[in-house]
């Protein structure tokens, strides 16, 4: 069953003083890009977290957000006013002894960032023991919706590449009657040409010329080769389709291929019925190329 890169999970899961909510969203890249947001330390562990993304998806553009509810978390640092005073004197008594005492505002503003006034913070390089398990099992209960939302629109979108490979399929079975009348058609025309021509100037028809002209056109325009190959890639198509697993880059090779075969018996076929097919088939083709960038 395919996959599509398009799709939605969340999760929330409440623990002892904590809650983790995780929102997952998914669209389509030929790779897999992850973006983070949400509470610190979580948009610096990208790396972490694709370790777990990697579990369930292989390409598209993640935007994962992670909230962390904290108990207490919102609490106002306590200053250590005593050495913030300290501070304050002894930049007061150095600008003074200086004699610039118009410095000492500016000098005062960065005294909250001297040693000892403000608590020291938490890195935020790595989570708590036991935030960490938690926020994982969340993200992981989120991509598992993610991916059943991936799976249902997988579903239609493999109904709909298939109802595309059938009309290329359809314009291919219609090629193939029309061919063998393709060289009888030429040699009639050319023969009924060569009469008049004949007749006109009043000389005898040279048969092994005509037959020498039939021959030359039906080996320009022989694309046999090319019409069974295109059916092998359709048939090509269809098992991946079926096979499902990370098949995305695969089909864009295939179409590729097909879109090769077409272009070459589009040149080759010398009739006009034979092109209308083809613009058919090349405008099909233009859907699958741009429905197939939406699977995995």
């Amino acid at each position: 069953m395919l996959l599509s890169m398009t799709g939605f999970g969340a999760a929330r899961i409440d623990a002892d003083g904590f809650g983790v909510a995780v929102e997952v969203r998914a669209v389509n890249n030929r790779h897999l890009k992850l973006t983070v947001r949400g509470s610190d330390p979580y948009p610096l562990l990208e790396s972490e977290l694709e370790k777990v993304v990697r579990r369930h998806v292989r390409r598209g553009t993640l935007h994962v957000h992670i909230r962390v509810e904290r108990q207490g978390a919102a609490a106002a640092p306590v200053l250590n006013t005593a050495v913030l005073g300290d501070y304050l004197k002894q930049l007061r008594a150095a600008c003074l002894a200086a004699g610039t005492p118009e410095l000492l505002a500016s000098l005062a503003a960065g005294a909250l960032s001297l040693p000892g006034v403000a608590p020291e913070t938490r890195n935020g390089a790595a989570p708590p023991d036991d935030e960490w398990p938690v926020v994982e099992k969340a993200l992981e209960a989120a991509l598992v919706k993610l991916t059943e939302m991936r799976r249902e629109e997988g579903k239609a979108l493999a109904t709909e590449l298939l109802g595309h490979r059938q009309t290329i399929a359809d314009q291919l079975d219609a090629i193939k009657t029309l061919l063998p009348g393709v060289v009888t058609e030429y040699r009639h025309r050319i023969l009924e040409r060569v009469k008049t021509a004949v007749a006109d100037a009043g000389l005898v028809l040279n048969a092994e010329t005509v037959v020498r002209e039939v021959a030359l056109f039906a080996d320009r325009t022989d694309v046999s080769e090319e019409v069974m190959r295109l059916s092998s890639h359709l048939d090509q198509f269809a098992a991946l389709l079926w096979k499902g697993e990370e098949a995305g880059r695969k089909l864009e090779f295939v179409i590729q291929e097909m879109g090769r075969e077409t272009n070459t018996i589009g040149s080759k076929a010398g009739d006009v019925v034979i092109s209308r097919h083809v613009v058919e088939m090349k405008s099909t083709l233009e859907k699958l190329r741009e429905q197939v960038q939406n699977v995995e």
